[in-house]
């Protein structure tokens, strides 16, 4: 059965990115502060940097990005992830996720611009467009994924809303040992997770602390 996974970083005091955030650096200043256990992996080091070398580590934060990757069949990502504020009025913008994508699967991208030519990229990846209700745009890509699971890929806006609409099964956050004391914060709204959801945690020799929910019943 196809389920609705989300993986998120968050920092110690709860937020998912910094200020001072532009079209060159849309994450925020501290973004790579955030990310750099997961980036450092191997797994993150092969299928998104095409990096066979084998180098990275190799430990919990690893077996975590391995997950990341396995079983989904679709994605549904917000306009800021895909790259579409870089460029808004340029029709030829196609994004900033290169030639190959690390997906290998469709994606779709929740955009006020829609609709929009899809993007056929190399190693199995397509980007749809869609200005949609977002129950309607993770119906049709449950069908995509052919019974595979549907990963909310982010941003913070997009992740928050099907996460308030109850729609999300599976939940990874990926807290990073720092605090940004400013930010985007994650929590608010979300109170109550623990009462529908499975909740463990493990902490990985970075120092990272991985927190999943996993849904009590079926929806």
């Amino acid at each position: 059965m196809t389920r609705v996974r989300l993986d998120l970083f968050v920092s110690l005091d709860g937020f998912t990115s910094a200020t001072e955030q532009s079209a060159e650096n849309p994450m925020g200043e501290d973004w790579g502060r955030l990310t750099a256990n997961y980036a450092a992996t191997r797994t993150f080091n092969k299928l998104v940097f095409n990096d066979t070398s084998g180098a990275g580590t190799t430990g919990v934060d690893d077996a975590y990005a391995s997950a990341f990757f396995d079983g989904i069949g679709a994605e549904i990502m917000g306009a800021g992830m895909f790259g579409l504020h870089s460029f808004p009025n340029d029709p030829q913008w196609q994004g900033w996720w290169g030639a190959r994508p690390p997906f290998r699967c469709p994606v779709y991208v929740l955009s006020s611009s829609a609709p929009r030519p899809m993007i056929p990229r190399k190693s199995g990846t397509t980007f749809h467009f869609r200005n949609s209700a977002i129950e309607d745009v993770l119906a049709e890509a449950t069908e995509a994924a052919g019974g595979l699971d549907v990963r909310i890929g982010g941003g913070v806006g997009t992740a928050r809303s099907y996460l308030r609409a109850g729609l999300v099964d599976d939940l990874h956050f990926m807290v990073g040992p720092i605090i940004l004391g400013q930010g985007t914060r994650l929590w608010d709204g979300l109170d109550g997770l623990e009462v529908t959801h499975h909740v463990r945690t493990e902490v990985a020799e970075s120092g990272t602390i991985h927190v999943t929910f996993r849904r009590k019943d079926a929806r």
